[in-house]
């Protein structure tokens, strides 16, 4: 079992345009909106790995019906919390060359009981599955959440003999870190900004990777894009740097997440090291080749694990 969790999901809508001109009129010639979320992106790539994820998350509103109907039409199992505020809208502005330009919105503001909702559901779901079951917890928090809350959730699964990989940003990321996540997946950004080193190459990413162990990580994945990923598995390990082949790139939004998908899905099928980073770096690289988000193909994920170079540093 993993178990996808989603406090603050989405959906995005992604915007064709020629070329986008600040401050100027654009006229988008396509505008396709689709359920989304960094969780969501997660299970969706585990499902096309072969796994059955259960999405859990936060829906509000006709955007929420929406986000969960969609969800459930992938085939993904998907449990929701009703919450008063609509769910949020993200933009994705695709540019002819390739640029990608993001607009996120906050989200919903959630009330107290609607969060100890979502925790009894996470408890409920992770005591039926039982030991050895994996929770993924990724990206924002909704407004009114506390900067802990990623903590407890981490707390609450190793209470039940649980895993719990976690992607996040900013200080919910720092606080989460007490709880001693059993694997941590920042990006180089995120890694600069909670491990206060400069990133430049795996080198000086295997070093942001062991202040990030130190603060209470079990295992530490750093994503730098086309430079590839440092993974560090354990505290008494060598850190493993994978290098990525260089594709001609669609979009690279949400290949942080389809990596996350590699590394939850070697853990579940109980894969070695190097086995696990191949996995995620092929997942990652394989996003950028695809339609939209998460939507990496089989084929070409198997065919990438071949082409990817791994190294220890």
């Amino acid at each position: 079992m993993i178990v996808c969790v989603s406090l603050n999901p989405a959906i995005d809508t992604r915007l064709n345009v020629a070329s986008l001109e600040r401050g100027k009129v654009n006229r988008a010639s396509s505008a396709t909106p689709e359920p989304g979320g960094k969780s969501l992106h997660v299970a969706m790539v585990l499902r096309t790995l072969g796994a059955d994820p259960l999405w859990i998350g936060l829906t509000g509103g006709t955007a929420g019906k929406f986000l969960a109907d969609g969800i459930r039409a992938m085939g993904i199992r998907a449990r929701t919390i009703e919450i008063a505020q609509p769910t949020r809208t993200n933009l994705e502005i695709v540019e002819n060359d390739g640029a990608v330009s993001e607009i996120l919105e906050p989200g919903p503001a959630v009330s107290e009981a609607e969060l100890q909702r979502l925790q009894r559901l996470f408890e409920s779901e992770l005591s039926a599955a039982g030991t050895n079951a994996i929770a993924v917890l990724c990206g924002s928090l909704p407004r009114n959440v506390p900067e802990d809350f990623y903590a407890k959730l981490i707390r609450i699964g190793h209470d039940r003999g649980c895993r719990v990989f976690l992607d996040t940003s900013g200080e919910p990321l720092r606080q989460a870190l007490n709880a001693k996540p059993d694997l941590v997946k920042p990006n180089q950004h995120e890694a600069e900004w909670l491990s206060e080193f400069a990133i430049t190459d795996p080198r000086t990413a295997q070093k942001a990777a062991e202040k990030i162990f130190e603060a209470g990580a079990a295992a530490v994945a750093v994503s730098m894009g086309a430079a590839g990923i440092v993974y560090r598995w354990s505290k008494d390990s060598r850190s493993l740097a994978a290098a990525v082949p260089i594709v001609a790139m669609r979009s690279s939004t949400a290949s942080g997440d389809a990596a996350m998908a590699g590394f939850a899905f070697a853990s579940e099928r109980g894969l070695g090291a190097s086995d696990a980073l191949r996995l995620a770096a092929a997942c990652g690289t394989a996003n950028c080749l695809a339609d939209g988000p998460a939507k990496a193909r089989v084929a070409d994920i198997e065919r990438l694990k071949s082409e990817i170079e791994i190294r220890e540093l």
